[in-house]
């Protein structure tokens, strides 16, 4: 099987903790290069997911004839100034979210590799849990009828760390809502097909002392007519956090847990109903149409990878194209003002 050559630009943190081991599955990825800031830890990285280069520049990286496509896994600033460079040096980008501190960065990168023809994808690799694939199926045949309201929470407990990139709005973009209430949002519309119209927030740092919100609560209004819900906190405890996924429609609702995640995981169960069941009384007995929803667990990482090398491989269309990862960062700009202002606001389509 022919492989698409990979360079890995911020090969720490995330990339290191999940894309990397999920690239090592991917049956269609090699890894040509890694680049860290700091000669040490690149080599480290090198020797450790077995590449043939370990680079301390981006330039340096995308000078390499090999690397055919580039994962960006730097802080958010950085985002513009090597994806722009990666397109210039020809190499198709998958960069990590969002893609860049402002819309109108994101809007020229997305412009320029259009104009290159190179593939521009982002990091939503929650879209590739299976759960996740099975119940936009699910949602797309009308298993749970016309779908009314929807939740998505992602929280964990990120205390004060010096230095901490995501802690600094200059560096990251925002806090809570920007780096996990954007995959929440994503999600959402992905699995129903349909985007936010109008959000209203609560937004705002209650329990840490960094610049950036730790707490982030979103009301939306869908072009299908549905009500969302997004809950994004960095201050409830992990242990505490379920990460719930709520889907409710006219016949019957997915109800999941700790499948909104890094992993492959979680629990579902599906609840199907005739419409139309009145009951003055409101006596709830469980229902006799629960069942679990079952899935063999693949790594979402590992699928990403695969599905943006079949797109160039294969021709097939991007599952995630940077232009929608640019509509969630409307959507949640609209909700930094929403909370601001304390009022609601109209998206635009852009």
């Amino acid at each position: 099987m022919k492989k698409l050559s990979w360079g890995v630009i911020g090969a720490g943190g995330i990339a290191d903790r999940r894309t990397l081991p999920g690239m090592m599955l991917a049956k269609n990825a090699s890894l040509a290069a890694v680049m860290e800031i700091e000669a040490g830890p690149a080599e480290t990285l090198r020797k450790k997911y077995n590449a043939a280069k370990a680079y301390t520049s981006v330039e340096e990286l995308l000078a390499d004839p090999v690397v055919e496509a580039v994962y960006i896994a730097s802080p958010v600033s950085a985002h513009y100034k090597q994806a722009l460079a990666a397109a210039e040096a020809g190499k198709h980008i998958l960069i990590e979210k969002p893609v860049a501190l402002s819309l109108d960065e994101g809007k020229e990168l997305v412009k320029i590799c259009a104009e290159k023809k190179l593939q521009f994808s982002a990091g939503f690799m929650m879209r590739f849990h299976p759960c996740h694939r099975e119940l936009r199926e699910i949602i797309s045949g009308g298993g749970l009828g016309k779908i009314v309201s929807l939740r998505a929470q992602l929280t964990c407990w990120y205390p004060e760390i010096p230095g901490a990139w995501r802690q600094d709005p200059a560096l990251s973009g925002g806090g809570a809502l920007m780096d996990m209430g954007i995959h929440c949002i994503d999600l959402l519309q992905y699995l129903t097909g349909s985007r936010a119209v109008r959000v209203s927030a609560l937004i705002g740092t209650r329990i840490f002392s960094y610049a950036v919100d730790d707490s982030a609560s979103l009301i939306m209004e869908f072009e299908n007519g549905a009500h969302a819900f997004v809950d994004a906190f960095f201050n409830i405890p992990d242990d505490a956090s379920e990460n719930r996924l709520e889907i409710y429609g006219t016949g019957g609702c997915a109800l999941a847990a700790g499948t909104i995640g890094q992993t492959g995981g979680g629990s579902c169960s599906l609840v199907y109903s005739n419409p139309g069941g009145y009951n003055k009384n409101q006596n709830r007995e469980e229902s006799r149409g629960r069942q679990n929803l079952s899935w063999t667990e693949v790594n979402p990482y590992t699928l990403e990878i695969e599905s943006f090398g079949d797109s160039l491989l294969n021709g097939n269309k991007p599952e995630v194209p940077a232009k929608e990862a640019l509509q969630v960062q409307r959507v949640i700009a609209c909700a930094y003002k929403a909370a601001r202002e304390n009022r609601t606001v109209e998206i635009p389509s852009g």
